[in-house]
């Protein structure tokens, strides 16, 4: 049997557009001579859908959309995603669906077991789990069809109380089908290659993986879809981050015709939680992850130019950078605003990477702005000493600029801010935190330097200067963070500790190799930052997702609690 994997890139809502492209796959897998075509979790629809799925219009479009694909489904079968509407009155009013679409029919349909309701999912809020669970039948063979999550459920402590496949193997299948829509993170991709390898080494059946491509806001999805024989050797992992339609023929014993790859891989924590975070781990990946976030995310939304405020700094020069990548360095318009405060070589800095990227850039200078703000001021500041007041005018100056170029030109702005920075507060709200979509709001300061010398790697883009200059936000005579912020390699650790491994302050404080010279008052006070700032960051603009807990949909703390602040 010829199995086709069809990983592509959809997008929510766009009914028409994702149609399209399920046809244009079908097409293709025909003219392999593809026995059956696999999409992936929701593609009709697009993932996550979320609250669009309340309305009853949007889950109409779907069936439409079923019903003009399956005409197409005439000499090939097709699983496609959708939701489908639940008959029983008790429960949710939806199941999270497979459709087996064969001689232009729906000859049947699987539903989703096992509902993810954490980090950045929330299938339960709209979806009812499955009931049953039944092999389809086609050419002579027993089809078991799974929903994404509904192959993790393994292990010493499984999530759900039931696993799907146990259920279907009582029917005595032939081989394992899954769609997914599984985000990336710097862990998830060799997760992925293990929990696929053990369903296999359990089972002892094939499994052909379909994982779709593409970002969606804030959510990026890596594709890598995966196919193992029975014997759980790894036959082929297509590209990650981009559309890929490949064919696989199926031999009647559960191996296939092509070569295949054998796959140490043992069942992966319900979580990375390694003590200290390799700042230098999957930075290819990484980098690859925000350029299609930012690419997609102006795709999608029909915006094509993007605007920064280049400091000289080494948040806005990797931003730049990958900003250039995903939309053409023409399409990227940097802004340095330098003030009394500047350095000169900040400023030449910013300069110079422009111009190694070949990028358009403006010099707007805020000192008078920033005078006249003081100056309007005076008779309500009087004679106070300067302080965050006038340190976060600047930054709000730039950011009202930023957004002015931004409203007159059409351009959308980029935010520079790293997670250690939104971490601990250290930003301005409307000022440098301002913009539209958060670009490295996923990246630790030190992941950042790493992201830098990747960059590097080749011919040196990013200027050294940027590379070694102390970082500072240059909002006072000779600042730097490490005034306000411990360094930030001991800072980036304890953070890790919160917020990736949801470590207490006792278990922190703990900790080898972190704890070694770290003042336990320092945990206590980077933790209480963390908390206190949850406002800040609940105002902030869409985040690119790289790690397994993102600031933002991912991860959901009460604004007002005592807990550690």
């Amino acid at each position: 049997m010829k199995i086709a994997l069809a990983q592509q890139n959809y997008h929510i809502g766009n009914f028409e557009y994702n149609t399209r492209k399920i046809i244009d796959g079908i097409n293709w897998a025909k003219k392999q001579g593809a026995d059956l075509v696999l999409f992936s979790e929701l593609c009709v629809c697009g993932y996550p859908p979320r609250d669009f799925l309340e309305f009853d219009d949007f889950i109409r479009k779907c069936y439409d959309a079923i019903d003009t694909i399956r005409k197409h489904a005439d000499t090939i079968a097709v699983v496609v995603g959708a939701p489908e509407r639940n008959p029983v009155t008790e429960g949710k009013d939806l199941f999270n669906a497979a459709f087996f679409l064969y001689e232009k029919q729906v000859k049947g349909v699987a539903h989703k077991t096992c509902l993810p309701n954490y980090d950045v999912f929330d299938e339960y809020r709209y979806f009812e789990p499955a009931y049953n669970w039944n092999v389809i039948e086609f050419k002579g063979r027993k089809l078991a069809i799974t929903i994404c999550e509904d192959i993790w459920n393994l292990g010493d402590n499984p999530l759900y109380r039931k696993c799907p496949m146990d259920e279907l193997m009582k029917h005595r299948p032939d081989i394992m089908l899954n769609i997914s829509a599984s985000p990336f993170d710097y862990t998830h991709v060799e997760d992925r290659k293990a929990i696929v390898k053990l369903n296999t080494s359990k089972y002892k059946l094939p499994m052909l993986y379909c994982n779709c491509a593409g970002s969606q806001t804030e959510i990026v999805f890596d594709g890598g879809s995966l196919v193992f024989d029975k014997h759980s050797n790894l036959v082929k992992q297509l590209p990650l981050f981009e559309e890929s339609l490949q064919v696989f023929d199926l031999n009647d014993d559960g191996t296939f015709a092509q070569p295949v790859t054998t796959v140490a891989a043992d069942l992966p924590d319900a979580e990375f939680n390694p003590v200290e975070l390799d700042y230098n781990l999957c930075t290819p990946e990484i980098c690859q992850a925000i350029v299609t976030g930012i690419r997609d995310y102006f795709r999608k939304m029909g915006f094509s130019k993007a605007i920064l405020g280049s400091s000289g700094g080494i948040d806005s020069a990797v931003t730049l950078v990958l900003a250039c990548e995903a939309l053409g360095n023409e399409n990227v318009r940097a802004i340095l605003m330098p003030s009394q405060y500047s350095t000169g070589h900040s400023v030449s800095d910013a300069e110079l990477l422009s111009k190694n990227l070949g990028n358009p850039y403006d010099i707007v200078p805020i000192q008078n702005i920033y005078n006249s703000f003081l100056s309007e001021l005076k008779p309500l500041f009087r004679d106070l000493p300067f302080g965050v007041a006038e340190e976060n005018i600047q930054a709000r100056t730039r950011g009202n600029l930023l957004m002015t170029i931004a409203n007159k030109f059409g351009y959308i702005l980029l935010n520079t801010s790293n997670k250690s920075e939104l971490a601990t507060g250290y930003g301005t709200l409307y000022g440098d935190m301002a913009g539209g979509l958060g670009v490295l709001g996923d990246c630790y300061k030190m992941q950042v330097y790493a992201l830098a010398k990747y960059i590097n790697r080749n011919r040196q883009i990013i200027p050294q200067n940027i590379l070694v200059n102390p970082p500072s936000a240059e909002l006072r005579p000779g600042q730097k963070d490490t005034d306000s912020l411990p360094d930030y390699a001991v800072l980036d650790s304890i953070l890790y500790q919160y917020i990736e491994r949801r470590q207490g302050p006792k278990e922190i404080k703990a900790q080898a190799p972190i704890a070694i010279g770290i003042d336990p008052a320092l945990v206590d006070r980077v933790l209480k930052l963390v908390n206190v700032n949850e406002y800040k960051r609940n105002q902030f603009c869409p985040i690119i997702r790289i790690s397994p807990k993102a600031f933002g949909v991912g991860r959901r703390l009460p604004i007002v609690g005592k807990y550690l602040s």
